[in-house]
């Protein structure tokens, strides 16, 4: 194995543990050098790749927050219909929210330990542009009452946002059927008539 290869083999195996370690424990609860140890580096390596705790969480929170992209794109992607894309993304944005790691991760610790700001921006970049290029998409094909797109894609994003909040610290078993119930109502009044 070439020096770049190992040096990308501990990468991955501090982000992995790290990944690991955040969302069981939360982002307070993390120490740098245990995850360094657990993985059979020094806290010296776990520095040179990060920097700090911070740049590894900001590494899994961009890590969780791509997948979370990537697993909305492909559920929309499942279907042939734009409206029925947009359903679906939407649908399974709400859904991930249940996921362990993206409740604790993304959803609880990034905005508290990452800022407002910078935990939106990564939202941005990962999943509010594929809303944006949905609404886009539907406005223009008039299946959607034509309106400003980057406020509505606010709009629904903030709302969406925060229903996975919600969910996030929600106990009740119904609370995502409930959610995404109200999200349909919500997307039928952006309907042309």
């Amino acid at each position: 194995m070439s020096r770049a290869e190992q040096r990308e083999a501990t990468r991955r195996a501090l982000l992995a543990e790290g990944r690991r370690r955040f969302a069981a424990d939360g982002y307070h609860d993390v120490v740098l050098a245990e995850v360094a140890q657990a993985v059979g580096v020094t806290k010296g390596a776990a520095y040179h790749h990060f920097e700090s705790k911070l740049g590894l969480f900001r590494a899994v929170v961009a890590e969780v927050q791509r997948e979370l992209g990537e697993q909305v794109a492909a559920a929309a992607d499942a279907h042939a219909d734009p409206w029925e894309q947009l359903r679906a993304g939407c649908h399974a944005f709400l859904a991930a929210g249940r996921d362990p790691t993206v409740r604790r991760v993304v959803l609880l610790d990034a905005p508290a330990t990452l800022g407002w700001d910078e935990w939106r921006a990564l939202d941005e970049e990962f999943s509010a542009r594929h809303l944006a290029d949905a609404l886009t998409a539907l406005v223009d094909a008039g299946v959607v009452a034509d309106q400003p797109v980057e406020p509505l894609t606010h709009l629904l994003s903030g709302a969406m946002n925060e229903a996975a909040l919600w969910l996030a610290r929600s106990a009740d078993p119904e609370a995502l059927v409930s959610a995404q119930r109200a999200l349909d109502g919500l997307l039928e009044g952006l309907r042309a008539r």
